[in-house]
């Protein structure tokens, strides 16, 4: 039977395309330390599994296409304890996940041929989401030997063409840790009221900013607030990547009316999980700021034990949970799968992400691997002797 042109343009995600490596090895008795995917091994709040112990519902009936009107309230709460006292509910649009946020902004805003100007490297599965929408990349490079700040403004007013429809970002920045200024923010502002297009910025990993770093929403710029689409999610925040609740967050109610239409084709958010999600955001304050000491402690160790690698280079990341590495090897790739398929260390051994799927230009990122330091330092400190050995054995073969 044939399958689709479209389909055969998509790639199999970097985070996930190894997964079968992985469970062979697991086969063999191989302890796999999973640093490729950004699964916290944080508890839950107690509070989320207070909810589900309790829960009795009779019928698990559909739920609102926008989301149940007590999950958009308790986000707006939310967004009032961090400083964003003008959002609204009616602000809020839930979603399947960030993810489905994402492509709901590419659907509404974006044409077929329309294309986003994106900093890379990126969250590789957006590259999924446009090419569903039939959108096009236009890539704004950051740099290792930079830092991964952001590029200069002149290349992102370089990267617009007649068919730009919008800007975005991500930050704290998946996979750099990157974040983003105020000034910078304002500057792009300004290029997206000079051209008339959105300004799109996906914050999951809000909370999570290092080194006494502030972070600055998009959302407090309300002179441009018609413009403006937050993506937000639950997911790291609160460990509950399963749950799949996210939001649109906008004051442009024009352009989230357009997404209430495919919201409403998808029929509704899933209803346990948004319970789940109110129950969440009851959580105490001092989840969240036990969660951050822990990722930083964690940043801490990993870029330690990175730096005592030869050959090896990498940036401390400002926030979020990953980082970029750059390895002494040819093919990063390559280099993944012979961690997986050919060596361990005492049993053990690690899985990451080649980082070459999050730019547009693969080469870039040939010699790169994406790692998420969501594990306990410990189980860090073991992964990184893993990688060390393993460089070395690798060596030896090629």
């Amino acid at each position: 039977m044939l399958t689709s042109n479209r389909i055969a343009e998509f790639s199999f995600s970097p985070i996930r395309k190894l997964t079968p490596y992985a469970n062979e090895a697991k086969s063999r008795g191989i302890k796999v330390y999973h640093l490729n995917i950004g699964q916290p091994d944080i508890k839950t709040p107690k509070q989320v599994y207070d909810y589900l112990h309790n829960l009795d519902p009779g019928i698990i009936a559909y739920g609102q296409s926008e989301g149940e009107p007590e999950l958009r309230k308790a986000f707006a709460g939310y967004y009032h304890s961090i400083g964003l006292e003008e959002i609204d509910p009616s602000d809020i649009l839930i979603t399947t996940g960030g993810s489905e946020g994402i492509l709901f902004l590419f659907m509404v805003l974006c044409d077929p041929g329309s294309e986003a100007v994106i900093t890379e490297p990126f969250y590789t599965n957006v590259q999924s989401f446009a090419q569903m929408a039939q959108v096009r990349l236009r890539p704004v490079t950051s740099r290792l030997e930079d830092k991964f700040k952001l590029p200069s403004i002149s290349s992102f007013e370089e990267a617009i063409t007649p068919k730009t429809r919008m800007i975005m970002l991500n930050s704290p920045n998946n996979p750099t840790g990157h974040i983003y200024t105020p000034d910078e923010l304002s500057a792009l502002l300004e290029i997206c009221k000079r051209h008339d297009i959105a300004l799109v910025v996906d914050e999951v990993y809000r909370e999570f900013c290092y080194d006494g770093q502030s972070f600055t929403s998009i959302l407090s710029y309300a002179e441009h607030s018609q413009r403006i689409f937050c993506v937000d999610s639950l997911s790291k925040r609160f460990s509950m990547c399963g749950a799949r609740i996210g939001a649109i967050v906008s004051k442009n109610h024009e352009v989230l009316n357009e997404c209430l239409k495919l919201s409403q084709a998808r029929l509704c958010p899933p209803v346990i999980e948004e319970g789940a999600a109110i129950a969440a955001m009851t959580a105490p304050p001092e989840y969240i700021a036990e969660v951050k000491t822990k990722y930083e402690a964690r940043r801490n160790c990993i870029v330690s034990e990175l730096q005592k690698i030869p050959g090896v280079r990498c940036c401390s990341p400002r926030g979020a949970f990953y980082l970029i590495a750059d390895l002494p090897v040819d093919d990063a790739e390559s280099f993944c799968i012979f961690m997986l398929r050919d060596f361990s260390c005492n049993g053990r051994t690690v899985m990451m992400a080649p980082a070459n799927g999050f730019y547009i230009n693969t080469e870039l990122g040939r010699s790169q691997v994406r790692l998420a330091y969501v594990l306990k330092e410990d189980d860090l400190r073991d992964a990184m002797t893993c990688l060390r050995k393993g460089l070395e054995a690798y060596s030896s073969r090629h």
